[in-house]
């Protein structure tokens, strides 16, 4: 299964139109479509459109989708070169906008290549815990994403003192990669800033995105996918963050920075089809 089938991200007869049926396995605890399977999916329309790969991806995100509806993402080829395309995606229920994605897509052989960032120096995942949750995930986008925490607070934990900023998280979608990555799989991993503001914070909260910027380096093969958490800074109600996401071999495969409105969380989630 890849990236594409793991979101049913789906082509039409149009092959500037795509649609994702917001299913609640696509949904956070909250009820709605996780910003990164929504990013993901513009990224994989606007990749299946050009023909081409992502080099950087920026969307806004503007309302939210709820279970049982279809997201129609619709992409506009603004410039097409050579080497790159310039693009955009428009995610919309009906009238009502969901996000918007603006990027570039593209290759540029034979060029210099180099890479100054470094992987922390961490356990391997099968020597790190399972990620506990702050409520049952079953039948949402948390349980179809493997998460081992190689740093970060327990819920008992989160006292009010603020940490040091940082959280670190080994993840995989085992259901969809084998040992593959792309921009649309990474997209649906990088969404982990809000989390490391609740974490850097030291409440139990965390956040809603207003956006997510995408930047990818190097695709090569890997199972895990260690995520570098960074929460930079926390003010007038909204977090801001970056995260390195690296492959298992110290490959930076991906950056992804966000700035979140700050929330904190309350006791139980909107009841599924499956609670019943």
């Amino acid at each position: 299964m890849d990236s594409r089938t793991f979101l049913d991200l789906q082509p039409s007869h149009n092959p500037f139109r795509w649609s994702l049926d917001v299913r609640h396995e696509l949904c956070t605890m909250g009820g709605f479509l996780f910003g990164g399977a929504g990013l993901g999916a513009a990224i994989g329309a606007l990749e299946g459109t050009s023909g081409r790969s992502c080099i950087w991806a920026t969307g806004q995100y503007l309302s939210y989708a709820a279970p049982g509806e279809v997201m129609d993402i619709d992409v506009t080829i603004a410039v097409e070169g050579h080497q790159i395309t310039q693009a955009r995606a428009v995610g919309h229920v009906g009238n009502r906008e969901i996000l918007t994605v603006n990027a570039a897509l593209g290759e540029r052989p034979d060029m210099p290549e180099g890479q100054w960032e470094t992987m922390p120096d961490v356990p391997p995942p099968d020597q790190c815990e399972v990620r506990p949750h702050r409520m049952p995930v079953e039948g949402t986008i948390n349980e179809r994403l493997e998460q081992r925490l190689v740093k970060g607070r327990h819920f008992d934990d989160l006292d009010g003192n603020p940490g040091d900023g940082q959280t670190i998280v080994w993840a995989r979608i085992p259901a969809a990669i084998d040992r593959s990555i792309d921009a649309t799989a990474l997209a649906v991993l990088g969404d982990f800033v809000p989390m490391g503001v609740g974490q850097a914070l030291g409440v139990r909260g965390g956040g809603n995105s207003l956006d997510n910027t995408l930047r990818v380096a190097r695709l090569v093969p890997t199972e895990w996918v260690l995520l570098d958490i960074r929460a930079h800074a926390v003010e007038r109600g909204f977090g801001h963050g970056l995260v390195h996401m690296f492959a298992e071999d110290g490959t930076l495969l991906a950056t992804a920075s966000q700035s979140c409105i700050v929330r904190f969380w309350k006791d139980r989630r909107p009841a599924l089809p499956s609670d019943e």
